[in-house]
């Protein structure tokens, strides 16, 4: 099986992923969120309140939305320079928009 491209994962239509515990699902679903609100690889910035995301337990769905906003604030202080990107995520996300966007892309977040 191979890896998923964070970066290049078509954010279109309905998309699955599975996979076994411990391999980083919250993570990559972390990770295209931020995509979504960026509106990098769709039509447009989405609202929060325009992506669904679906878990199966209340614990779960808590730790997840925990997650996702963390990582919301963690790329947020990425684009507005206030912390640099620590992970290979953020770094080849921040390289997509020209430094001018920054700002904007911060905003967004």
């Amino acid at each position: 099986m191979a890896d998923l491209a964070l970066l290049d994962f078509p954010l279109r239509d309905c998309q699955l992923i599975e996979a076994s515990a411990g391999t980083g699902k919250t993570y990559t679903i972390a990770a295209l969120y931020v995509r979504l609100v960026l509106g990098h690889g769709v039509a447009r910035p989405l609202l929060p309140s325009e992506i669904l995301v679906v878990t199966f337990t209340e614990a779960a769905t808590a730790e997840l939305t925990d997650r996702i906003r963390r990582r919301l604030s963690d790329a947020a202080q990425v684009f507005a320079g206030v912390n640099s990107a620590q992970d290979a995520f953020l770094q080849q996300l921040l390289a997509c928009y020209p430094p001018g966007q920054w700002p904007h892309c911060a905003e967004l977040l």
